[in-house]
């Protein structure tokens, strides 16, 4: 199957968590013998600000992670038929040019052959529900959401039996625990600021907590201003600036373990979905206590890992987990067992091909 993804960005994470997933599933896609086109756009403002930062080589990591990957810059006017000719199978991730997702529309309520599919790995649709309404997704054959939650939200947009939940999952042949155990000690986190989403939220579960432990804290993300950063001088943190996602594994077997603390609409007005690092903290062996947020689909098990529900029972677990390596030991096990059970990209490509099997033969009959 000729498959092309519109996509904001793979080259780059920077502030771009969908690159993660992106890059597992494409990887999987090209290994199962299918052939893969991506495009961005030119001036694509998360690739703008690693190169601005880091320079050319804050790309290497990215390439020699994957060097089976590659994507087309295109610029605004670009010919968007001839850049889906011949496809049997067209992706568009929500964070594209609204006029780019017309044309796609357009192209396929004319008659082209292709199943259209509309990506969203986000919360603007409850967040800025305005400007996901303002999409013309009116020729597109149905819509990818990364939860239930948000597969409820375009079913009350009128899509009905016409969007999948399609969670995000782990690449596992890059996220996996360490091939020799080193020494791990103290906690890592791996996130961005978060916009004002989280920023109670990392206090209570997380700085104060690790402060309170004895636990030391290693911090990598972007986009935290001058007042985040004082904000963790004084809790003591050590923030290391951006890391690029093929190195987190690596930074995880470092660490004795980690947390997870949901952005605000995802324990609240979206609940049940995790972000991706849950699945590539689990998926590389590393315990992780989390801050409270709703698994209402039941993606995980009990001891997969911990939830907590203050900051104070956070503070415990984190004191728990230092001093009872039998705890961290069992977590590690359940958490990656159900990882590799149900949540790799290797999943998510069969769930993928299934919905694509579903719709292909109405698709084929509306071009006819």
């Amino acid at each position: 199957m000729k498959i092309v993804y519109f996509t904001h960005s793979l080259v780059s994470c920077w502030n771009h968590g969908n690159a993660h997933f992106l890059r597992g599933v494409l990887s999987e896609l090209l290994a199962r013998g299918h052939d893969v086109r991506v495009y961005a756009p030119e001036h694509a403002w998360s690739l703008a600000n690693l190169v601005a930062d880091h320079g050319p080589d804050g790309l290497d990591a990215y390439r020699a992670a994957y060097p089976e990957l590659g994507s087309v810059s295109y610029p605004l006017g670009a010919d968007v038929a001839a850049m889906v000719d011949g496809a049997d199978l067209v992706i568009v991730h929500e964070w594209n040019d609204h006029d780019l997702v017309a044309a796609l529309g357009g192209l396929r309520r004319r008659g082209a052959p292709w199943t259209l599919l509309f990506h969203d790995t986000h919360h603007r649709a409850v967040s800025e529900p305005d400007q996901m309404r303002a999409y013309d997704l009116s020729g597109y054959d149905g819509v990818l959401a990364f939860g239930e939650a948000l597969s409820e939200v375009y079913r009350g947009w009128g899509w009905g039996d016409r969007v999948w939940t399609w969670h995000e999952a782990a690449d596992v042949r890059r996220f996996h625990p360490p091939a020799e155990e080193g020494p791990c000690d103290g906690l890592v986190w791996i996130g961005n600021w978060g916009d004002g989403e989280r920023t109670e939220e990392l206090e209570t579960f997380l700085f104060e907590p690790a402060r309170e432990a004895g636990l030391s804290l290693d911090i990598y993300g972007v986009r935290y201003p001058q007042p985040a950063r004082e904000t963790l001088a004084r809790y003591g943190a050590r923030y290391h600036g951006w890391a690029p996602n093929a190195a987190a594994p690596g930074l995880f077997a470092r660490a004795l373990a980690t947390v997870h603390v949901p952005r605000r609409y995802y324990a609240t007005i979206l609940p049940g979905i995790p972000t991706i690092r849950v699945f590539e903290a689990l998926a590389c062996g590393i315990p992780l206590v989390s801050a409270p947020w709703q698994d209402s689909e039941r993606l995980f098990r009990d001891g997969d890992f911990l939830m907590v529900s203050s900051g104070d029972a956070m503070t415990q677990a984190l004191r728990d987990l230092h001093e009872d390596a039998d705890l961290r030991a069992a977590l590690v096990a359940s958490g990656r067992e159900t990882i590799l059970a149900r949540h790799t990209c290797a999943h998510r490509v069969d769930e993928l091909l299934a919905i694509v099997a579903r719709i292909a033969p109405h698709a084929r009959k509306d071009a006819a």
